[in-house]
């Protein structure tokens, strides 16, 4: 748990850093990180994806993810009296989702007219190339999105397992900051 006080500010921030992305997914697991970042937010034990996004505007805030070649981030920004409540969204989305799969089968959708989006912008393609070339055979040389074949046929069981095996507590770190109080935070 890291945190940094500003007592000046009425604004402040949470994420949960998962130390998995692109370099950590095996081939036949291509996009994987990107894919549970996807599917987070499609709800958990306790809220449908309306509620989760319905409680973070609820107050004003804003709640979003990124995934890159070296991790996974899931953020919200609210004022800090709401801060309560965007560290217990952001953890009931990483610890409780519930991976739906008629959820998953959108997403899969979702997903592959993201990657077709990606070829179509040269850019995304000359950058995905050279990660090709300078790194052949490796998973930093996969796009971070995932290859379409993989993205199709990944199901369910397979991402929780790999979330069984490679998320938790030793690969991830919860930061805030604003008018953050460290020892309420880890509370």
């Amino acid at each position: 748990v890291v945190t940094e006080h500003h007592p000046y500010t009425r604004a402040s921030s949470a994420a949960i850093f998962v130390e998995m992305g692109t370099r950590d997914e095996p081939k036949g697991l291509s996009g994987a990180a990107h894919f549970i970042e996807h599917m987070v937010f499609k709800g958990t034990r306790r809220r449908d994806a309306a509620a989760i996004a319905r409680e973070i505007e609820d107050v004003g805030g804003h709640m979003n993810a990124y995934t890159s070649r070296e991790q996974t981030a899931y953020f919200a920004r609210v004022l800090s009296e709401d801060l309560p409540l965007a560290v217990d969204l952001i953890a009931d989305i990483v610890q409780d989702s519930v991976y739906d799969t008629e959820e998953l089968s959108r997403e899969r959708t979702v997903i592959l007219q993201e990657i077709a989006q990606v070829n179509d912008t040269p850019d995304d393609v000359i950058f995905d190339y050279f990660q090709e070339i300078a790194f052949p055979d490796q998973p930093l040389g996969r796009p971070v999105l995932g290859k379409p074949d993989v993205v199709r046929s990944v199901g369910r069981d397979r991402l929780i397992n790999y979330i069984d095996t490679n998320y938790g507590p030793g690969s991830s770190v919860l930061s805030a900051s604003g008018d953050v109080d460290h020892e309420q935070l880890v509370e």
